[in-house]
Order: C-alpha cells, then structure tokens, then sequence
C-alpha cells in the first residue's frame, strides 16, 4: 500500500476509512477521513484493507506535480516563495498529535495545486521554524535572502511564516529593505489536515498581490471568517488580535491598504501606497539588538525595574504607556537617568487605537521633560522593531522615532471602523 490509496484500518474495535496520507513517523499510519479530519492509527496490531490503489507511483507523482507547477512559462511573473516555516508550512506529528513545522516552499506548491499557473516560483527555505523562535538574526537572514531573489529577477516575493509573531517580521523587513517589487508576508492560522485551513486562500492571494503594483511590504491573510478575500495590510501597521480566528489581523487605525478578491483574482488598493519600481533596491541590515520592551501597569515595581534597567545597559527602551502615554510618577526619574545615560527612551501607548500625546497632564509633561520622546500612534511592537533600527542607521534616532519611515507612524489619528 501507497501514500494516495484508500483504505480500511481496523483497530482496537474500531474502523476507519479514508485515502493514506504519508506519515511523519513509521509507527502511525495517518488516514485523511471523508470529512477531512486526518487521524493517526498505531500500525501495531492494525488490520489494513486496500479498497483502491492509486494508479501512479508516489514518487513519480509528485515530481510530475513540481514540474507542472514549477514549470518557466515566459508569459508569466516570477515569485519567489520563501518558507521560514510556520503553521501554512506545518504538518501533523502523528507521534505527538502536536502540529510542527515540516515543509520548505516546493512542498507548499505540492500541497496548493491552486498556486499552479499564476507565476513561474522559486522556492527557497530561509530557517524552518515555529514564529516564537524568531530572532532579530533571522531578520538579517530573511532580508538578505529576499534581496537576492530581487536581485535574481523576482517580480515579486512571497514570504510564508508564522503568524505569531509575523507582526515584527514585517516591520523588521519594512525598515531593512528599499524595495522595488511587492514583499508580501502571508501564514495559516489552521494547518493543512484542518478542513477549516486557510492556508489554500491566503497562500493564492498572497501570490497575486506579490504580482500587483504595491512595492512595499504587506501583510495577505483572511479579511473575514468567509472565504472571500484577503485583506492586504502594511506591514508596520498590522497587529495578530485574535488567537485563532482566520481574520486575526488588522490595519491599527485605518483600513487595510488594498484587498485581494479570491474568486476574481482581482487585486485593489484603497489607499496610497508605494508604486512598484519607484525605487531601486537598497538594503540595510544592521539593527542595534540592545533595545528593550516595557509595559507598564498598575502594581508596577518601579524599584525592582529601576534597577534591572539600569543594570541592563541598554541603548534603546520602548515604554508602552497607559492612555496618552503615562507611567506612575515614581518611574520618571528612572526613565531620566536612563535618558541622561545615552539610552533612547520612546513612549507608545498600549490602547489600540489613537496616539501618544504628553502635553495634556502633568505626568506627560515631565515625561518630555525627562527627555521621553513621543513615538505618536506606532504600534510598541513596531516601535520597539524600528528603534533598533533606527539606532543602527541613523544619526539622531530619537528624531526618527518622531517621524515615520516606513509608514508606521500616522499624521493623524481618524476614528475608522
């Protein structure tokens, strides 16, 4: 029996039928049921019935299937796909039932036939991890991987990666990268054995819009729970706000930038955005990883920070203040010393809407008078991404991060739903 036949596995009393997939591990066998759920069964004691054998030779199969999709057709862009692993590049590991980051770009064009025929692909494997293992370092990697498909003739590029913590991928390269093509971030929120995946949809628009005219780089994923389209967003301004939803993200404080229409293939822009080829390409890699997060709450142990900051030796410190952008009074003096020491304190605000604004209370103001500078409506995580940046690449990177560089910084708060 074959990966592609259908079978019946009798085990322990119980029956399954359905078409053999292959299997992470020689123990299980891993059967896709009719309803489109997989299932793991011990291959001990199992009793297996092949009811139809698939006609082609596995192997053979799937190399006819790579080169019919990844076949040069002249007529058609080129998009190069680049995995840095993720739950769209992810399999189940039927040992553990734990869902793991297994396959490199080509397998993802194996396992979305629908990819075939929009572009000739190249598909290159930067690391293969799950998102909360990403690092600044990989950053630099992924950037530099990206530019060379540039470089290369790429039209566009499509980077598949977890959604965890896509957010600060995006923003990383958003900064690292003058591009003159489309670099279209795209990831599953459900894995491929789900019925409920929606890594067939948000991989095919992510492709379009790597084909459209907007050279920056976005965020493709789900503009809402149906099957309809995706929402294509900045990659400064996006934020994950569900853990699972498949519309987890959104644009903060406006509308997405454009929108891709799945049945129609059709690719539209709803704000001004920067045109493909209006600049060339220049790539920055260096970023300043000495830069810290810090939110603040109440029960904050102004004592305890105070000394871990000031023990950290830090060059930069993003704070995500309340409301306008405040801490307890007793921190100020702390965020002063650090100011007075070289260090870059920027003040976010941790509401999700709106923008910092120390000139109303008398807390705001002696933050400014600490020398805390106002980072307006930045996202903290986006923040915290581009004061290392900033730190790396700029003369007066406290003067950056009063201004926008990439679009992360908006010239006005608009109430917008």
């Amino acid at each position: 029996m074959n990966p592609g036949d259908r079978v019946r596995v009798e085990r322990a009393g119980v029956t399954n039928e359905g078409v053999l997939m292959p299997s992470s591990t020689p123990d299980h066998l891993v059967v896709k049921l009719d309803g489109g759920y997989n299932v793991g069964i011990a291959r001990e004691d199992a009793d297996v019935d092949v009811l139809e054998s698939d006609a082609h030779d596995v192997e053979a199969a799937q190399s006819e299937s790579a080169e019919s999709e990844i076949a040069f057709d002249e007529d058609l862009p080129t998009v190069s796909l680049i995995s840095t692993g993720g739950t769209i590049a992810s399999t189940v590991d039927y040992r553990t039932g734990a869902v793991t980051a297994q396959f490199d770009a080509e397998d993802v064009l194996r396992a979305v036939p629908d990819l075939a025929g929009r572009a000739n692909y190249r598909g290159r494997v930067v690391t293969n991890i799950l998102s909360e293992n990403m690092t600044p370092a990989v950053w630099k990697e992924l950037a530099e991987a990206v530019a060379e498909e540039i470089r290369a003739g790429a039209d566009g590029v499509v980077v598949m990666h977890g959604t965890d913590t896509m957010q600060f991928s995006a923003s990383a390269l958003s900064y690292m990268l003058d591009t003159p093509v489309p670099i279209v971030f795209t990831g599953s929120q459900r894995s491929a054995d789900r019925p409920s995946s929606d890594n067939v949809m948000n991989a095919v628009c992510a492709v379009e819009a790597a084909k459209a005219d907007a050279a920056e780089v976005l965020v493709c994923m789900h503009a809402s729970t149906s099957d309809d389209a995706c929402a294509l967003h900045r990659g400064t301004r996006v934020r994950k706000n569900h853990t699972s939803r498949r519309d987890a993200f959104e644009t903060v404080g406006a509308e997405p930038l454009g929108r891709v229409e799945y049945d129609t293939e059709t690719v539209e822009f709803r704000r001004d955005y920067a045109e493909r080829g209006a600049v060339d390409l220049d790539v920055g890699l260096e970023l300043n990883e000495n830069v810290d997060l810090l939110k603040f709450t109440p029960g904050f142990d102004t004592e305890r920070y105070a000394e871990l900051l000031r023990s950290a030796d830090l060059d930069g410190l993003v704070v995500e203040g309340t409301g306008l952008g405040h801490v307890h009074t007793d921190l100020i003096p702390v965020l002063e010393d650090l100011v007075d020491d070289g260090v870059v304190v920027a003040m976010t605000s941790q509401c999700l809407e709106g923008r910092v604004c120390d000139r109303v209370y008398d807390t705001g103001r002696d933050l400014l008078d600490a020398g805390v500078v106002e980072a307006g409506d930045t996202l903290p995580g986006t923040a915290k991404v581009k004061l290392m940046w900033a730190l790396a690449n700029r003369d007066d990177p406290a003067e950056a991060m009063r201004r926008s560089v990439a679009g992360e910084l908006q010239e006005r708060s608009v109430p917008w739903t």
